[in-house]
């Protein structure tokens, strides 16, 4: 009877401080319909701390419906103490019928500058089997721009609760942005959709508690046209530190404490107190008695006592100490204790922790061995002995070489994260550098599949793809390390606003050349190896800027005369091939269309995506190949050129490396050349910028048949034998028969 006493005691002390909290102006009305108004909002003159404020409340309908003042945006809900108000914001359409538009709208919504759209609180969604949804505001007096593309198929193709980009996408919203207004369109008109799905794009900014996407939502959607969003409001123009001077206009009241939010200020309850920090004396910030609600944190709650703002703690009669759980506690006081039991504790004490120490080895031994197992490690072995494999071709490391390597993995190691895992910079006790790939999760079903991989990319040899090393399978996720580039990526010299230097003309065409040569290289193994990410992050240089593909995180073997298909959109947004968002497949085309987006990179120095670039001029592809459709106007293409290419760059060259760039974008991936012919070309074009002649005026033609060099087809190899097809001075193992029982 008394716990429960107890607990009715809790709920009502915590009951009357909502209502504290939730305190209007003395006098004023607290509630519009089902919206309680708290201060420094108000609905009459006198109510609120100023017109901006200010509250009309529509008595028309039934319920009553608040809206802020000089304004048609109705209001659901308010938190004086989070600075947050709840309003309802149009949804965009997007509908189609037969092909043709049936319904479209573009919200927007304009709000008073005391207020900015929460980017903690609400996400950008977009709804749709064949949507395109951006939403655009201004921050800081400049625009800003974010959205996200989501795709599918049929309906059996969605996940209820997920927006990754399969009928539902999601993005976050940035922080300070204000006066947003929303776009949707749509790339295909949803004509390849079947007929059961909603012909129609939805997208919004809204509370993110608010909205859980499930195949209901497109049915749902259609009959919503609002939904809600959360405001973060300040006050005034003036920091703290400047308005707490000005006591006439200081809205913070006594126990509470003032927070410079954006421009403005806001005000909190001081620790200890709950209410309504713009209201005084029992309205406002109000004593909190821990003691009795529970939230203190000592050991003995008899023991407690309130004080304003805080409590404190003692410990019962015969013991000491603080008399927290979070401090010392309290103990029994102790005079002395005997010197024999001291001694014994310790000797048993050190006997312990040496068992501890001898088990936790064994244990941890036995851990190694059986990951080692679980991932294939025998059958590794095994497979390196069969195919006579060397050990400095695939090297099998132990957990704790690459532990020693790396410092125990420390964070000063780390040279990169991403959705893959992260990457270690290891130093091996030869000296040798490397770098280290720690996954962060690995699929048991597929550990036959994983060895043959690993045994196939571990045998490539190529002079700009990134030499895998070896593996180590004692822990649950397998590790793979690699050779170490230390001269960074590709972006960080085109794109790197510290960059030391310029990429010359003469470095840039040949990094071109000698990744076209080695993806070439990839696709040109049996069973095929696609990237499938090929981007200016995925290149490293070395110190003499030779070119390294590297990353093969998403890459996979392809069986010959098949592609890879994914119900997952992987790759990098800007560099995807179009056709992958129609056919959900990845070909060695695919790899070619991203290349050719860094061969435009190349060019012209600038990001294939750029938010702060003008609409028109955020795909740099679009822009690209926009500056080729005249042929007669050179000075379109000149115009987006990098400053260095511009200057060093002879002229029909750069047409030459312009053109294989537009053929490799080519929409219809069968129109796309192959990565071996890209290669032959960017080589003979790199050769042609070494010869003295270069500058002169000759027929491109006779140029070429001088330096073209006769191919080496694939099928000039051997059936059911090991050889290697030669790009520059490297070679990449082509294997027909590779046996692993129940493999693949």
């Amino acid at each position: 009877m008394a716990g429960l006493l107890e607990r009715l005691s809790l709920l009502w002390l915590l009951a009357a401080i909502a209502i504290v909290a939730s305190q209007p102006w003395p006098g004023c009305p607290d509630k519009c319909g089902n919206v309680t108004i708290s201060y420094p909002f108000g609905i009459e003159d006198g109510c609120y701390l100023n017109t901006n404020f200010g509250i009309l409340c529509d008595k028309s309908s039934e319920p009553h419906t608040p809206y802020l003042m000089n304004t048609n945006i109705p209001v659901t809900n308010m938190s004086p103490q989070q600075g947050q108000l709840e309003i309802l914001q149009f949804v965009a359409k997007d509908c189609y019928k037969n092909g043709l538009r049936e319904e479209w709208s573009r919200p927007w919504l304009w709000v008073p500058t005391m207020f900015n759209i929460s980017s903690t609180k609400n996400k950008f969604t977009a709804v749709g089997c064949d949507t395109q949804a951006t939403v655009t505001g201004n921050r800081e007096s400049r625009p800003t721009f974010t959205g996200c593309m989501s795709y599918c198929y049929r309906p059996s193709d969605l996940v209820n609760g997920s927006c990754s980009g399969i009928g539902c996408c999601q993005v976050p919203i940035p922080g300070g942005i204000k006066n947003i207004s929303l776009s949707i369109s749509s790339y295909y008109n949803y004509s390849y959709l079947e007929d059961l799905m909603n012909p129609c794009s939805y997208a919004f900014v809204a509370e993110e508690s608010k909205f859980n996407f499930s195949l209901q939502s497109f049915d749902d959607l259609r009959n919503i046209d609002r939904l809600p969003i959360v405001l973060d409001w300040a006050i005034g123009n003036q920091s703290c530190e400047i308005i707490s001077k000005n006591k006439h206009d200081y809205a913070c009241k006594e126990n509470s404490t003032c927070h410079t939010y954006g421009s403005g200020y806001r005000c909190e309850c001081k620790e200890g107190y709950k209410g309504n920090p713009y209201l005084q004396n029992q309205n406002g910030c109000q004593d909190v008695n821990e003691c009795k609600d529970g939230s203190h944190k000592c050991k003995y709650r008899k023991h407690c006592t309130n004080t304003m703002g805080n409590y404190t703690c003692s410990c019962p009669k015969g013991y000491e100490g603080d008399g927290r759980t979070d401090g010392s506690g309290c103990q029994l006081k102790v005079i002395e204790f005997s010197i024999g039991m001291g001694v014994s504790t310790l000797v048993v004490l050190v006997g312990v922790s040496w068992l501890f120490f001898i088990y936790n080895k064994r244990k941890l031994l036995k851990m190694e061995m059986k990951f080692f197992e679980q991932n294939g490690g025998k059958m590794l072995q095994n497979e390196l002995n069969q195919r006579q494999i060397s050990s400095e071709t695939a090297l099998i490391f132990t957990a704790e070489q690459l532990k020693e390597a790396t410092n125990n993995y420390n964070e000063s190691r780390i040279l990169g994260k991403g959705g893959f895992g992260t990457v270690y910079k290891g130093i091996l006790k030869n000296g040798r550098e490397v770098a280290i790939k720690k996954p962060k999760t690995f699929d048991q079903s597929q550990v036959k599949t994983f060895i043959y991989e690993f045994i196939f990319l571990s045998q490539i040899s190529h002079e700009n793809v990134v030499k895998l090393l070896g593996c180590c399978l004692e822990r649950e996720v397998p590790l793979l390390v690699y050779e170490f580039v230390a001269n960074g990526t590709l972006s960080d010299h085109i794109h790197g606003k510290n960059r030391a230097s310029t990429l010359s003309w003469g470095v840039r065409l040949r990094v071109a050349a000698e990744t076209a040569n080695a993806l070439a290289c990839l696709h040109s193994a049996t069973p095929p190896i696609i990237h499938r990410d090929v981007k200016p992050e995925n290149i490293l240089l070395d110190d003499n800027y030779t070119a390294k593909v590297s990353d093969f995180g998403a890459s996979r073997l392809v069986p010959v005369d098949q592609t890879q298909s994914s119900t997952m959109i992987q790759g990098t947004f800007g560099y995807l091939d179009p056709e992958y968002f129609h056919t959900g497949q990845f070909t060695e085309k695919s790899d070619v269309y991203s290349f050719g987006v860094v061969l435009v990179e190349l060019l012209t120095g600038k990001r294939a995506i750029a938010s702060n670039r003008p609409e028109k001029e955020r795909s740099l592809v679009n822009v690209f190949l926009s500056s080729l459709k005249d042929d007669d106007n050179q000075y379109r293409l000149f115009q987006i050129l990098d400053d260095q290419v511009a200057k060093e760059g002879p002229i029909e060259l750069i047409k030459e490396v312009a053109e294989i760039g537009k053929r490799c974008l080519r929409v219809n991936g069968e129109e796309r050349p192959d990565m071996e012919q890209v290669a032959m070309e960017l080589k003979e074009l790199s050769m042609m910028g070494n010869h003295p002649w270069v500058g002169v005026q000759v027929n491109l033609e006779e140029t070429e048949h001088l330096l073209r060099r006769p191919s080496i087809s694939p099928s000039s190899i051997s059936d059911n034998a090991t050889a290697s097809t030669t790009y520059g001075n490297s070679s990449i193992v082509k294997q027909e028969a590779f046996e692993i029982s129940d493999g693949r």
